[in-house]
């Protein structure tokens, strides 16, 4: 077993998931590269060339437990395109058209101010605000 692997492993169990052999395969994938957006053909894809064999389905539902667990945050885009996040602190996106490619904003970059008070019982959970950007028109 890897380092990362283990690492993996440890990251499972924490967050109340058995540390299947095909978990920790997609969690070494999903989290080797740091903070990122990903969609389940792009991760799919990166488990293919990695040797690792898992379906579409596998890599959906382990996407869906993941987030489930907290270990990662879904952020829906577009009405097809569904993108995981490894980032679950609050934070907001650019999605940049015409590239698909969703990007961190800074910190800074947005202020929220006059939001709505829930109805009784409930409490805002998570805002979302994604920024659409597109190339300048000349």
């Amino acid at each position: 077993m890897t380092p990362r692997n283990r690492v993996s492993e440890e990251k499972l169990r924490a967050s109340g998931l058995r540390p299947t052999r095909q978990r920790v395969a997609l969690a070494d994938l999903l989290f080797a590269k740091g903070d990122r957006h990903v969609t389940v053909e792009e991760l799919h894809g990166e488990a293919q060339e990695a040797g690792v064999p898992v379906s579409l389905a596998t890599v959906y539902n382990t996407l869906h437990q993941f987030t489930h667990a907290g270990m990662i945050r879904v952020l829906a885009v577009e009405g097809a395109k569904t993108y995981f996040d490894t980032n679950t602190s609050d934070h907001h996106h650019f999605f940049i058209e015409g590239e698909n490619h969703v990007v961190d904003m800074p910190a800074d970059g947005i202020s929220l101010n006059g939001l709505p008070t829930p109805p009784d019982g409930m409490e805002i959970a998570h805002i979302d605000v994604v920024v659409r950007l597109r190339p300048k028109k000349s």
